[in-house]
């Protein structure tokens, strides 16, 4: 009983170091600042708590703000759901269609992806968001696109609150002439007397709040409307990236294949109701999920598994000519490296000079790929995969397992 209580403790205490970090930090930095000021705003200068009006705008206030906080904390800490350690399908066939994960040493069900910062498989994964220090997924799915619509409507209440402040308050202070157009900001105004007057610092503090809100409200919003572009299709981001290549794949390769996304239920209101419920518990148990009458459960880990053979097939063999630290914005690989660095949280790995890299997507200026490692390495399961300079490899004339001439250069990916 003991043992299973500290378990317990150890768990909540890791969950509660997701707020050590900076994702987190300036989301909750943001909501309080803006909460903070709309309140003060509203009952010192605009629209006093002695008003009926002034009531009901403090009540909105306050319950934008425990809603927001509500849907961020329960998307941070309620997380995606993650795959059991050491997974497998009942019936032995079925491991054919799935990938095989060596970090959790159990298979990946469908529509699950293994997460580097999670460090473990994830449900239907969406993405890792660093604003929660979290993945999206499966549990939290709706958690996370609710945040993402109540943010941005709490946020445009709060900045009509500070552009009705410094209007109202400003209005007297302002002064007209010929040419030019003065503002007293010490003058009082006749009518009311504020118990703090609004003074500059009130005045920028406002104006500093007014612009976190409508950048909130527009960079928020845009995602808001992306996640429930692919809620309404019943996909993720991941899986919209995966039928994106499909479809490449099959192009590429002129066959007479088809491939149908097999988790659209055709309707948006069945794909709206997979990820909204009344209880909030999302449908399904994270692992079979219901399908079209022409798909299985395996369409598109089936899928995956082809395209990840392809990508073996079309990588491109490099050879390492100068060191790499492995930086991400690297001062010495020239200036136009430097600030054309993936904007991605995808790792970059170190290189050295005569080490062989087997690249499979591409920049103008950067690389994508996995290094080449020893058969030990290769049998413990270790993988360094990540972005490089383009500058610091060179593409290998021959095979140097086969001592076969390589193919032509591949389009990047």
């Amino acid at each position: 009983m003991n043992v299973l209580s500290s378990l317990i403790r150890f768990e909540n205490l890791q969950e509660l170091k997701r707020l050590c970090h900076w994702g987190p930090v300036i989301a909750l930095t943001v909501i309080a600042l803006c909460s903070t000021m709309a309140i003060l705003d509203s009952v010192l200068w605009y629209w006093p708590l002695d008003t009926t009006g002034g009531s009901v705008n403090f009540i909105m206030l306050i319950n934008w703000t425990v809603l927001i906080l509500y849907n961020y904390f329960n998307a941070m800490f309620v997380g995606p759901g993650y795959i059991p350690l050491g997974w497998k399908p009942e019936s032995s066939k079925d491991c054919m269609c799935l990938q095989y994960c060596r970090v959790c040493q159990g298979f990946k069900a469908p529509r699950s992806h293994h997460c580097r910062k999670c460090n473990r498989c994830v449900m239907k994964m969406d993405h890792h968001c660093p604003w929660i220090n979290n993945c999206c997924g499966h549990q939290n799915h709706a958690y996370f696109t609710s945040f993402l619509i109540l943010a941005p409507l709490g946020c445009i209440h709060a900045a009509i609150i500070f552009i009705m402040t410094m209007y109202t308050q400003l209005y007297d202070r302002i002064s007209f002439g010929w040419s030019s157009v003065k503002i007293d900001i010490s003058a009082v105004k006749r009518d009311q007397r504020p118990i703090i007057p609004f003074g500059v610092s009130a005045f920028a503090t406002s104006l500093f709040a007014l612009g976190l809100a409508l950048g909130t409200t527009i960079a928020v919003g845009m995602l808001f409307f992306i996640q429930m572009k692919v809620i309404l299709r019943n996909r993720t981001s991941i899986e919209v990236w995966i039928e994106e290549k499909a479809k490449d794949r099959i192009q590429y390769y002129q066959i007479g294949e088809e491939f149908i996304f097999p988790y659209d239920l055709g309707s948006k209101w069945e794909n709206f109701k997979q990820v909204f419920t009344w209880s909030g518990i999302p449908e399904g148990d994270g692992i079979e999920w219901p399908v079209q009458e022409k798909c299985d459960q395996y369409t598109l880990t089936i899928e995956q598994l082809k395209q990840k053979a392809d990508k073996r097939v079309r990588s491109v063999q490099y050879r390492v000519i100068e060191d790499y630290s492995g930086a991400c914005c690297p001062l010495n690989k020239r200036v136009k490296t430097f600030f054309t660095t993936p904007c991605t949280e995808e790792p970059r790995i170190k290189l050295r000079k005569g080490e062989m890299i087997f690249a499979t997507r591409g920049l103008k200026r950067w690389m994508y790929g996995d290094k080449a490692l020893d058969d030990e390495q290769v049998k413990a399961g270790v993988r360094i995969r990540g972005w490089f300079p383009r500058r610091c490899v060179e593409k290998c004339l021959y095979d140097t397992v086969s001592d076969l001439p390589v193919n032509e250069e591949k389009k990047d990916r």
